[in-house]
């Protein structure tokens, strides 16, 4: 597995039947990648889930897993 990277940002954009990500990260690299409309869907759930939980566990609270 490789280093993290610090995001910079995120592109999207329709490519005929699929949306296509362009993930580009402080250091200047760009990972582009195609996605289906239901990948997309579940990638907003999934943000939506970790932005609406709590930033940390409550003290009787096992850490989530990531």
């Amino acid at each position: 597995m490789s280093a993290l990277k610090i995001l910079a940002r995120i592109l999207a954009t329709r490519v005929g039947p699929h949306i296509e990500l362009a993930v580009a990260t402080e250091s200047g690299e760009v990972l582009k990648v195609l996605a289906t409309p239901d990948q997309i869907d579940m990638l907003v759930d999934e943000l939506e889930d970790i932005l609406n939980s709590p930033t940390e566990p409550g003290p009787d609270e096992p850490p989530q897993a990531a």
